[in-house]
């Protein structure tokens, strides 16, 4: 009896301490006691969601905030995902708020990132029909990558193509061709060695002599230059003296113009005087001839013409 009594004991004892257990991890689980309000919000995103599984956490900068609630395709756009996920109130999501789908360390697990806004922008809220709020979703470094590497892959297509095209059987025989005349000009001139060598040597040569010819000319070229500064003083001076003689003409014609404009008419006006006294005394030599007394008595009175009386 005592046994039965002990197992008895200890059994309802395991069994309250397991009713315990469950009841302490229930609470636990419901946030230590208490009731967290969460709110609703949704996402739209255009790239795998491998990896991402339902109560998959939702972190805020790091911090975990809250949980993926459902995962559907998009029913208005099969070619993206709709997620659901709850957040706890109170957490500052705004309108230029973004989600990112993140993987954690090496084991693969995916889990939503959400990045704060700007501190001016106001709270992304539900619509004035209820409608849950959607946060706007950027694609994940995997995507970006597998991006970058398709465009890369696509470019390398093309340039192989573009290769191949390039290379065809025309261009690799036009391409042997060349390499050959190469091949041959290469051997050419290797035979050709010593011609060469003579030929820089003469280079080599006359560069020297043109050098040293160049030396040579060095003084007379200074010669050269110093005549021509004296060609150039004696064109100055030359110039000096055509002035000089271009400011004597033009004295010597104002001198002419002044002569011809105030002594000519003066003389005119005396050449005509003297013809006037040369015809008077012509005309007293004439009449002193004639009449010999007229000198005396005057000029006699004129013969009276054809029906004319004498006074």
């Amino acid at each position: 009896m005592n046994d039965q009594a002990n197992v008895a004991v200890v059994g309802a004892f395991v069994l309250a301490l397991g009713a315990l257990l469950v009841a302490g991890v229930l609470w636990l689980a419901a946030g230590l006691g208490g009731h967290q309000t969460m709110v609703a919000y949704q996402a739209v995103i255009q790239e795998s969601v491998a990896g991402l599984s339902v109560d998959a956490p939702v972190k805020y900068l790091g911090v975990d905030v809250g949980k993926v609630h459902r995962i559907e395709i998009d029913p208005q756009n099969p070619l993206q995902v709709r997620l659901h996920f709850l957040v706890a109130q109170g957490t500052p999501i705004k309108r230029d708020s973004v989600a990112v789908l993140k993987t954690q360390g090496l084991t693969g697990i995916a889990f939503v990132e959400i990045s704060g806004g700007s501190l001016a922008s106001p709270p992304l809220l539900a619509g004035a029909d209820g409608a849950v709020p959607q946060i706007p979703f950027k694609p994940s470094l995997s995507a970006r990558l597998e991006n970058v590497l398709t465009s890369v892959l696509t470019n390398l297509d093309r340039v192989s193509d573009n290769l191949n095209a390039l290379f065809d059987a025309d261009n690799r025989a036009a391409l042997k061709s060349a390499l050959a005349d190469v091949a041959a000009l290469a051997h050419t001139l290797a035979a050709q060695q010593a011609v060469i060598q003579a030929g820089l040597t003469d280079a080599a040569r006359a560069a020297r002599l043109t050098a040293r010819a160049g030396e040579q000319f060095g003084p007379t070229l200074d010669r050269i230059a110093t005549s021509a500064q004296a060609v150039e003083r004696m064109a100055d001076v030359a110039r000096s003296a055509s002035a000089r003689a271009g400011d004597t003409a033009d004295a010597a014609t104002r001198s002419v113009q002044q002569l011809g404009s105030e002594t000519l008419p003066e003389l005119a006006r005396l050449m005509a005087e003297l013809n006037q006294l040369s015809a008077s005394l012509r005309q007293l030599s004439e009449q002193t001839t004639a009449s010999p007394s007229s000198l005396l008595v005057g000029q006699p009175p004129p013969q009276a013409g054809p029906g004319e009386t004498t006074p």
